[in-house]
């Protein structure tokens, strides 16, 4: 069997969960069938992987053309797959015309929905009804979606009525508990701007509307004047939603210090450590399929404190591994709290809690790595995804 894996995001270009669990799972389905990654971007060394450029004459065209040129790429080269799997938007339409082309099956996974990110807009204008397009065919279309949660295909069977619930299955995103593991390194977290011995909030992700980090930079300003702020954050979608946050952290570091913005992405090692080092971590997401970040804090010890949303609940056991924060959402796809000051003032309450008790942010960071262990561990996530395919294959 070969598989043709489409995919945006791939080494070294990693900017979000999707480019992670794409990492692993092709490293974990290669122990036992054929792989070729067909990524975006440059040539890449490593065997059994080519990068695509954005062909030269859409190069100054709208970004969500620039996608549908790659992706017309990679439907050309999956001639002798057996099957073809494309991960998120930018790369399900390869994976649709790969299908029609090739008469082969078609395995999409859901990451997120372009339904569900109207702020997307903002950033694509007129592709982003494009992308929706795109996004919807391939889901009514596909021989199966995966869903990385339950409440991922809660929301899929929601968004997009017209997909038949036999074929979508729930193959949880995982974590690599070789490399996401406790890093006890001090002096390497000194270097990047962050005290060791100071309770710490850390926040991980980009700066989207869906990971929620103006509503944690309103909570942050609410706790005990003793506890550092760790902002890991990076890759603005909108430069409004930069300048929206650039406003809150000068706020912040006004009226206390302690406020340390990372906005490189850290090496995995660095990454590590810094988690490590904090108290607890914190995920004010209103838009979350599952959420990987969550399990990488999980997996070095961190207890989270996380918005009871989307997939994060079959994530983050509240008050064992965490705090689930509650929130009212609106339904119009924005996922806006209707109480933005509750939610703020739950927030930080939460994370009050945590930081006050280390003991017990000790403990639920322990069961936090021990769930990660038996729950999410991504050699059995693979050996599903791969029981999917050979059902779908077999003659």
């Amino acid at each position: 069997m070969r598989v043709d894996l489409l995919t945006r995001e791939y080494p070294p270009d990693i900017y979000g969960g999707a480019g992670v669990h794409v990492t692993e799972l092709v490293k974990a389905l290669r122990r036992s069938i054929e792989v070729q990654v067909r990524c975006f971007g440059a040539p890449r060394d490593e065997a059994d992987t080519t990068g695509y450029p954005v062909p030269a004459e859409l190069a100054g065209a709208n970004a969500v053309l620039g996608t549908l040129g790659v992706d017309l790429q990679f439907a050309q080269d999956a001639a002798g797959a057996s099957l073809v799997h494309s991960h998120t938007w930018y790369a399900n339409h390869g994976g649709r015309l790969a299908s029609m082309l090739h008469g082969i099956p078609h395995v999409v996974t859901a990451h997120s929905l372009e339904p569900l990110r109207p702020w997307k807009a903002e950033q694509l204008g007129g592709g982003y009804r494009l992308s929706s397009w795109v996004e919807r065919e391939a889901y009514e279309t596909a021989d199966a979606v995966i869903a990385v949660s339950e409440g991922m295909r809660r929301d899929i069977l929601r968004v997009y009525p017209q997909v038949d619930p036999a074929r979508t299955h729930v193959i949880y995103n995982g974590i690599d508990l070789q490399r996401w593991h406790a890093v006890d390194e001090p002096d390497l977290v000194r270097s990047l701007g962050v005290d060791p011995d100071r309770p710490t909030v850390i926040f991980v992700g980009r700066i989207t509307r869906q990971k929620g980090l103006p509503y944690f930079l309103r909570a942050a300003a609410a706790l005990p004047p003793e506890v550092q702020l760790v902002l890991c954050a990076g890759a603005p979608d909108t430069p409004e939603i930069m300048a929206e946050v650039e406003g809150l952290v000068r706020e912040l570091q006004a009226s206390r210090d302690g406020v340390v913005w990372i906005d490189r992405m850290l090496e995995q090692h660095e990454l590590a450590a810094a988690l490590s080092a904090a108290t607890v971590f914190v995920c004010p997401s209103i838009y979350e399929p599952l959420g990987i970040v969550n399990l990488e804090a999980m997996a070095c010890g961190l207890p989270v404190v996380a918005t009871a949303t989307g997939g994060i609940p079959e994530v983050v056991e509240d008050g064992v591994t965490g705090r689930l924060v509650p929130i009212e959402q609106a339904t119009n796809g924005t996922g806006t709290p209707l109480d933005p000051d509750r939610f703020v003032a739950d927030l930080a309450e939460a994370l009050t809690a945590a930081v006050s008790d280390p003991d017990r942010a000790r403990e639920q960071g322990s069961a936090g790595r021990l769930r990660a262990q038996t729950q999410f561990g991504w050699q059995s996530i693979a050996d599903q995804t791969l029981a999917l395919y050979r059902g779908l294959t077999v003659q």
